[in-house]
C-alpha cells in the first residue's frame, strides 16, 4: 500500500484535528485517482482522531450493478455516471448540518459483493470531522460541481503511475478478477478516470505525495 513517512502522517493528522472542533461539523475530502491510496489514509486518520471523526466514502454510491446492466454502463463502472452524485451530495449537505439527537446513516461499499450496502456507517450527531474520500470530490462536471463546495478542505492524494498501477492490478486480482482481465480494466477503464481526476487536482487545499 502507498507509505507515507511518519513525520507527513503527522502534519496531517495535526491539521484535520484542527477541522475536528468541538462544537460544530466540518468535512474533510480526500480525492485521488484510482489505487492511490485514499481508502487507506482516511482509515488511518480517522482511526488517530480517536472518536473525533467518521469515515464516509463515495464509493457508496456506486449504482447498484443490476441498475448499471440495464443502463449500458457495467464496462464503465468507476466513471462518473457510475454513481449517485446527487444523492452524495445531498448526504454530505446532511452531514454538514447535523440534527441534535440524530444519527445518519450512510452507506458503504462492500468489494467482496462489488455492490453499495445501505445504512452501513453510523455518524453520530457530537462527531465534529466527518471524513470522505473518493474519486470525484474535485470533478466539476455535473452534479459533481456540487461537492467541492461542501468541504471545508478537499486534499488530493498523488502517487506516481508506476507504483499506483500495479498496485491496483493486485487489487483487482485479490477481489476476483483474474490477472488479464485485471490489467485490461486498469489500462481502459480505471486510467481513463484516472485522467479526469487529476484535472481537479489544482482545485485541492493540499496536494499530499504518497509513496
Amino acid at each position: 500500500m502507498p507509505r507515507m513517512d511518519a513525520q507527513g502522517f503527522d502534519r496531517l493528522v495535526a491539521r484535520a484535528r484542527a477541522l475536528a472542533e468541538p462544537g460544530g461539523r466540518r468535512v474533510l475530502g480526500l480525492a485521488g485517482a484510482p489505487g492511490a491510496g485514499k481508502s487507506t489514509l482516511a482509515g488511518r486518520l480517522v482511526a488517530r482522531l480517536d472518536g473525533l471523526a467518521a469515515l464516509v466514502p463515495m464509493d457508496g454510491f456506486h449504482l447498484a450493478q443490476a441498475e448499471l446492466e440495464r443502463l449500458g454502463r457495467a464496462g464503465r463502472k468507476g466513471a462518473p455516471d457510475t454513481f449517485d452524485a446527487a444523492g452524495y451530495t445531498a448526504l454530505l449537505a446532511r452531514l454538514r448540518a447535523p440534527v441534535p439527537g440524530t444519527t445518519v446513516y450512510a452507506p458503504a461499499f462492500d468489494r467482496a459483493l462489488e455492490e453499495p450496502v445501505a445504512g452501513s456507517i453510523a455518524v453520530p450527531p457530537d462527531v465534529p470531522l466527518v471524513v470522505t474520500e473518493g474519486n470525484y470530490l474535485l470533478h466539476d462536471e455535473g452534479p459533481w460541481a456540487a461537492v467541492l463546495p461542501l468541504l471545508d478542505e478537499a486534499w488530493y492524494l498523488d502517487l506516481d503511475a508506476r507504483r499506483r498501477i500495479p498496485r491496483l492490478v493486485e487489487r483487482h486480482v485479490r477481489f476476483g478478477k483474474d490477472r488479464d482481465l485485471a490489467e485490461r480494466w486498469v489500462r481502459e477503464s480505471d486510467e481513463a478516470n484516472a485522467r479526469l481526476v487529476a484535472r481537479g487536482r489544482d482545485r485541492a487545499h493540499l496536494v499530499v505525495r504518497m509513496g
